[in-house]
């Protein structure tokens, strides 16, 4: 089977943690602040806050900017579950919008209408989750107008968009602060991990300060633009040490040295990994000839790193009862089912838009209620091929081929 996803590691990761693992400082040692530095460096800005996972990530963005009970968050309707959840954390109220509806179906991006997210604000509207799905950047001009026009606070969702770019600058920099996952399916990986990256001093503090225990001031490690740090655990109050000091409620969301360490490496990687799926997306647009399978759009002015090559059935190829070769289906399904029956490890990403998990069924999104018609059509038509840098040139030969040999969509 050709896996949708396989992390790629080396020599490098495996020496990087042999050392970790031989200085006996397996947790909050150097490694942690060395990614830190690493990753905002890579992103020119001022802090990069490692974390547990990526949903840690966004439920700290949403808390250091002051997310609390009774707030409502728009988030898109179409991504993975923990962009909604997080909102959910505060004990505030997700609010869905539906996704970009483009003249051609072959122009989607997947990505947040801006016209939606107008259309779902209130005077309880706090902020606006924007999410790169699939590694395209959203509409960054666009939403960002509308946060500055309406006060909101911007958190981008940068969880399938390691080093990808809107307008020349790479995503994680333009709201209020950017949610970054290492998990093992993503451009980059830890293992498990996340970051959260910012301008801000004060939302640093308080991202550093909640992932310990409430414990200290949350200075440590924190950089100014300058590049100097402005605290540290073991300073402050005259020179007293914080340790086992506690100001606020905490968590332990912190990240080991451990994955660390391999983060340090992969990040020296990222850029080479990104260009191996945009190469890799660039022979399966180039060779797949299926007519009905509509390939990924990139806008012009973004620079697309493809966590997924998601494509999509046309909907009156889907519909239709025509003739049917043998053990080819016509529904989305059952393609993903036909692929994988010869080897080609297709996934569904997603097969629900968030509002409809029952979840938030019970929580009271019903179809009644939410009007996302965009993201309910495109869930039963989108399905993701295999894109990542550990494919040869045979395994691509192979998914595009089986698909070809498809007569009947």
């Amino acid at each position: 089977m050709i896996p949708i996803a396989k992390p790629v590691f080396g020599e490098e990761e495996l020496n990087a943690v042999k050392e970790v693992l031989a200085s006996g400082f397996v947790v909050q040692g150097r490694r942690v602040e060395e990614f830190e530095t690493a990753f905002s460096d890579y992103l020119n800005l001022g802090h990069a806050v490692a974390v547990a996972n990526g949903t840690v990530a966004l439920d700290l963005a949403l808390k250091a900017a002051g997310i609390k009970r009774g707030d409502e968050v728009v988030v898109p309707s179409f991504s993975f579950v923990s962009t909604a959840n997080a909102v959910l954390f505060q004990g505030a109220k997700p609010v869905f919008a539906d996704l970009e509806e483009e003249k051609s179906e072959s122009e989607r991006t997947f990505n947040l209408s801006p016209n939606d997210v107008l259309e779902k604000l209130t005077e309880r509207t706090k902020a606006v989750v924007g999410v790169h799905l699939f590694g395209h950047p959203f509409d960054v001009r666009a939403i960002q107008e509308i946060c500055e026009d309406h006060d909101l606070i911007l958190i981008e969702d940068c969880a399938q968009a390691h080093g990808a770019e809107y307008e020349g600058k790479r995503v994680g920099g333009f709201g209020t602060a950017g949610c970054f996952s290492f998990y093992a399916t993503k451009n980059m990986t830890t293992g498990e991990g996340g970051m959260v990256t910012t301008e801000s001093d004060e939302v640093a503090r308080l991202c550093r300060l909640l992932r310990n225990h409430g414990e200290g001031g949350g200075e440590s490690g924190s950089r100014s633009r300058s590049g100097g740090k402005s605290g540290s655990k073991r300073g402050g109050e005259g020179g007293r040490s914080q340790k086992y000091r506690h100001t606020i409620l905490g968590y332990n969301y912190r990240m080991t040295d451990i994955q660390a360490a391999i983060g340090v490496v992969q990040l020296k990687k990222l850029d080479e990994f990104n260009e191996s799926r945009i190469n890799n997306a660039a022979y399966l647009n180039s060779r797949i000839k299926l007519p009905g399978l509509l390939l990924p759009h990139r806008r012009s002015g973004v620079k697309h790193v493809y966590h997924q090559y998601a494509v999509t059935i046309e909907e009156q190829q889907q519909e239709e009862k025509g003739e049917r070769g043998e053990g080819f289906p016509a529904s989305r399904d059952e393609f993903v089912q036909y692929l994988r029956e010869r080897g080609v490890g297709a996934a569904v990403h997603y097969p629900l838009p968030i509002y409809k998990q029952p979840l938030y069924q019970r929580l009271g999104y019903t179809d009644e209620k939410v009007q996302c018609p965009v993201a309910a059509a495109l869930s039963k038509k989108i399905f993701s091929l295999p894109v990542h840098p550990g494919l040869s040139e045979q395994d691509l030969e192979t998914v595009s081929e089986t698909i070809n040999n498809t007569n009947v969509l």
